[in-house]
This record gives C-alpha cells, structure tokens and sequence, in this order.
C-alpha cells in the first residue's frame, strides 16, 4: 500500500485517535501532518512498516510532545499530553473504532453552525486540506481556513465534548449527523455552483462517510439507508453526461453504464434499512427504496411509477418537506397524469414556499412541455433560467427553452 493510499483510507481513523489521546484538534492535526512527512521521508528508503497506522500514530504523538515542550507557554497542556503518553499502552497505537464516532458526533454538534459541520467533518475525518474544502465549496481559501478555525474554536471554548452522545440522545444527534454526511453528497452529486454539474471526489467522501456509519452503528437502519440511497444515485454518474459535458436526463441514459455492483449493493442496504425489526421505515430508506426502483427498472418506460408514487406519499407522511411534495407531484404525473401531477405543482407554486427554487419550474415546464403547452413552458423555463446557479444545468435549460419557443412558433 502506498503511503497516499494510507493517507487517503486511514487519516480520519488516525485522527480520531489522536484527537482523543492529546485532546485537541488543531495539536493532533499538525502533528499527524508532521507524521506523514516523516514517512514520505523515511519509508521510501527504509521501507513500509510492518503496521503503517501504529508507526504513524506513534510518531504523531511523539512530535506533538517535542512540539509541546518547545512552546513554553502551553506547559500546562504538555503535562496533560504527557501523562496521556506515560499512561498509554502500545495497544493504544491501534485506533479505535469509537474514535470515529466520537469525532463525527463532535464535527456534527448542534452548536456549530451547518457551513462549520460540513467543513469540519470534510477536515478532520475526510482528510481534505483546506484549499480542496474551499474548492468544492467555491469560496475563498482563506473564507474556508476562517470557518475551520472558529468551528474548532467554538468546540474548545464550549466545552463540547469529544463523545458518543448517550442513547436518549443519540437518535436526534445522529440525524445531524447524516444530513452533513447527505449534504457532502448532494454537492458531490448536483453541485449549486460552478461550472461543472458533478463533483466526484464529494460523493466519494460521503459514500466513504456513510460505510463508516454503517460500520460503527449497524443497529441503525437510517444509517443503511443513506448509504442505500447514495450508492443508488452514483451508480449512474457515468452516464449523467456526455462526452461534451452536457446533462443526459433518467430516460435517456445508457443504462448499461450504470455500475451494477454499486445498484446490487444499495438494493441489499434498502432490503436491510425498511426490514428494521418491524419499524416503520424512515425517509433516507424510504428515498433509497424510490432510487432502488428506478436503477432496478432494465428501460425507463418500464419504470414503476405507481409504486413510486405510493412510496412518494409514505415519505410525505414521514417527512413532509415542499421537496418531497414537489417530486411526489411528478410520480403523480407520470403514473395517474400529468394534469394531475401539474395541478399538484401549481398548487405547491402558489403557497410560495419553493419560491427560489429552480427545480419547481423546471418540473412545471417539462409537464407542459410534454402536454404540448410550449408557451406555457418557455415561460416556466425562462423563471428557472433566473434562478439558477449551476452551468450545465443552464445550459440544459437554454436548449429546452429554444426547443419549446421553436415547436411553439411552429405551431
């Protein structure tokens, strides 16, 4: 294994456990980094350690000790690292699964602010440095390095605690937990900026996230339906676009793209997740359950609609969001009519509570697109093209505006 492939599936491992052995993030990431540079200095020579991550623990927590006893004004904290190390045994060169979710449930703690989850979970159990967060948020550098350092602030002036919450309050934290973990993926999967429409290196993270949550908390069917749902949804990034870059809608993908080991994988999670010892499902299982049936369907029009509608209503129960009620309008469309699902999407239009939502006219266009309302249409595609931020998505909306205005102007 290579020391960029131990970077790359072993820091945030490595990192919980330092975090809880030296007791602060910004020590136990400097010197991890410390013990990374040792190793591409030595290892190269010397060769690979018979157990990498135990060299590269140990080596940490030795430079954070040489860093601590150089810097006289943290004496206090070189005693408290100190004792951690006289009291270590070398088992604690191992890390421990529970480092994981002590570090996670810390990122994703209520009292940080969303942006500061997300960059922090990113940071420290994603291994991601500081420009590559900055990057894929489309903000500055130092926008992102202010956000890290006032998130890790936050945690030692609060006091938060580097912990598993306790189980009557697991259940809420762990919801916060997945949605940061959802929001990497959907900027992965449907970036909000920029000019490229996926980001394949967020939706790997996330995946890599969610197999984590899986791991450690495999008593939790939400945890298995969210890895369901994004491995259902990146099953298919290779034929999202084409060769130019442009977007290639669900029913005109070549579906002997998408990658069967990753649909089998999901469908097993979404069997797992809504079998959850007679609970009722909840809503990543339940969305995971709607994505197993379109990867399932061998043409889009074989596609079970019904079903996806009914499951849509389910989800509406479970967690009632304008979105989902927006996406169940289009399953009514497509399985009872599309008249009926447009008088489901000109009803959720006039409550308002989507406005600024560039998916809502989307959605209103392609239904009167497809009943042949083509100046209804444009205009529809004309409030989405105000409202959104992607490039390729606007590019694709342009070309079904100058479709519709042509068919309309044919007529």
């Amino acid at each position: 294994m290579r020391i960029d492939e131990i970077f790359r599936t072993e820091y945030g491992r490595i990192l919980a456990t330092l975090i809880r052995v030296l007791g602060d993030f910004d020590v136990a990431e400097d010197a991890l980094q410390e013990a990374f540079a040792a190793a591409l200095e030595r290892w190269p020579a010397a060769g690979l350690p018979a157990n990498p991550v135990a060299w590269l623990i140990g080596t940490a927590r030795h430079k954070a000790i040489d860093r601590l006893r150089r810097r006289t004004r943290l004496a206090r904290k070189e005693a408290e690292i100190a004792r951690h190390i006289e009291l270590s045994t070398a088992e604690e060169e191992a890390p421990v699964p529970e480092d994981r979710l002590r570090l996670i449930f810390t990122c994703c703690h209520p009292a940080l602010a969303t942006e500061a989850q997300v960059a922090l979970t990113l940071r420290t159990l994603g291994g991601l440095s500081t420009e590559e967060i900055a990057r894929a948020f489309l903000v500055p550098a130092s926008t992102m390095a202010q956000r890290l350092v006032r998130a890790k602030a936050k945690i030692r002036v609060a006091r938060i605690p580097y912990e598993v919450p306790p189980d009557d309050a697991l259940t809420g934290r762990l919801e916060a937990v997945l949605m940061v973990v959802y929001l990497v993926f959907n900027e992965g999967y449907a970036a909000s900026f920029g000019d490229r429409l996926v980001r394949h290196d967020l939706c790997e993270q996330a995946i890599r996230l969610g197999r984590m949550l899986v791991e450690l908390l495999p008593a939790h069917a939400e945890a298995k339906g969210l890895l369901a749902l994004m491995l259902l949804h990146d099953s298919r990034r290779e034929s999202r676009l084409d060769g130019a870059g442009e977007i290639v809608l669900l029913e005109e993908q070549d579906r002997k793209r998408w990658d069967r080991a990753q649909i089998d994988e999901g469908a097993a999670l979404v069997e797992a997740s809504l079998h959850d010892g007679g609970r009722p499902p909840g809503a990543y299982a339940l969305q995971a359950a709607i994505a197993a049936i379109h990867a399932q369907a061998p043409t889009a029009a074989e596609t079970d609609w019904t079903q996806i509608a009914a499951l849509y209503g389910v989800l509406a129960r479970v967690h009632s969001t304008p979105v989902v009620e927006l996406n169940r309008a289009v399953a009514v469309a497509m399985s009872s009519g599309i008249e009926r699902g447009l008088a489901l999407v000109d009803d959720l239009e006039r409550r308002g509570e989507l406005a600024g939502y560039h998916l809502l006219p989307v959605a209103r266009a392609e239904l009167l697109r497809r009943l042949g309302r083509h100046a209804e249409a444009a205009q529809s595609y004309r409030g989405a093209l105000a409202l959104v931020n992607n490039d390729a998505e606007r590019r694709h909306l342009e070309k079904r505006l100058r479709e519709v205005v042509s068919s309309s102007s044919l007529r």
